[in-house]
């Protein structure tokens, strides 16, 4: 039999966009033939998914866990190009298992080349996936948050089935209070992070090319108004303010009592608490957000096709 090297495997792997594994048994099984090894793929069914790499995946499912001690969580997204795919049971059990193995690796590609509870490798059951469902699926991103005193609370918004959405929100929670009462905080905090998608936590994480594309409109707009430069830049500040409360977790309103902002949420549960309470950090993973999707105008298509077009 043929020396099956790692190169030949990945040779394969790059002419037919198939998993390693699956790759290194069709060359153990066609003595490493590649010609012989892609035809096998594609007897079982295994090659179509290199034929689908190209087609956009804007759709699929945010999935995310929390450990048993509440201090660390993950989110992942895993996508498809279809929603119905959200829907598959097969589907949403990879989510899970991605989202398990994301407790534990961290990154996109380790994650990919780690292996799930069942002892299947991500990449492959990616490409199996693929393979059977007959759509272009990818692990896009991946996030894990943790604390060592506090909590990590996750909110799932749009809820698919279990441990899977259309939206997630981890929000970490530095601090030594009741951990029931931290996930608590913590959720109303994540429900509102999923509302208002907040540029930053802090006005000192804010984007500092953001505050200064504002700053210059804020200004030109002043600036037409003709008032002199002492009432411009007054009005500009208030402005900039303004905008921190709009974009800024901490000083935005809370969905749930506009009266009080995330802020003052936080200082009135670390009073109740008796404890330094402090949001350490959220991520907002809004499914296909940023991906360019592709729109077919399935009418003018068929007005074409029919000669009414």
């Amino acid at each position: 039999m043929a020396d099956i090297t790692a190169a030949l495997v990945k040779d394969l792997r790059d002419k037919s966009g198939v998993g390693m594994m699956d790759c290194k048994r069709a060359l153990q099984e066609t003595h490493g033939d590649m010609d012989a090894a892609i035809d096998w793929l594609r007897t079982k069914g295994l090659a179509k998914a290199a034929k689908k790499s190209d087609r956009a995946a804007a759709e699929g499912l945010v999935a995310g866990l929390v450990s048993a001690d509440g201090k660390t969580a993950v989110l992942i997204e895993l996508n498809a190009e279809t929603d119905f795919v959200s829907k598959n049971e097969t589907f949403q059990a990879a989510a899970r298992d991605i989202a398990q193995v994301a407790m534990d690796v961290e990154g996109v590609e380790a994650i990919s080349a780690a292996k799930t509870a069942r002892g299947e490798v991500v990449s492959d059951m990616v490409t199996n996936l693929i393979a059977t469902i007959g759509e272009n699926m990818r692990l896009r991103r991946s996030v894990r948050l943790n604390v060592d005193q506090g909590a990590v609370a996750l909110y799932l918004h749009n809820v698919q089935g279990e441990g899977v959405a259309r939206l997630g929100v981890l929000v970490a929670l530095e601090g030594a209070g009741d951990q029931a009462k931290l996930q608590e905080v913590g959720r109303k905090i994540a429900m509102h992070v999923a509302a208002t998608a907040p540029l930053s936590l802090s006005t000192d994480d804010l984007d500092p090319q953001a505050v200064d594309k504002e700053r210059a409109i804020f200004t030109e707009q002043a600036l037409a108004s003709g008032k002199p430069p002492g009432v411009v830049e007054k009005m500009v500040e208030g402005r900039i303010r303004k905008f921190f409360e709009e974009v800024v977790l901490l000083k935005q309103a809370f969905v749930m009592n506009p009266d009080q902002t995330i802020e003052q949420l936080v200082a009135e549960a670390a009073k109740e608490t008796g404890q330094p309470l402090a949001v350490k950090a959220f991520v907002r993973f809004g499914l296909g957000e940023g991906v360019e999707k592709k729109t077919d105008d399935f009418a003018a298509e068929v007005a074409q096709l029919t000669g009414q077009g």
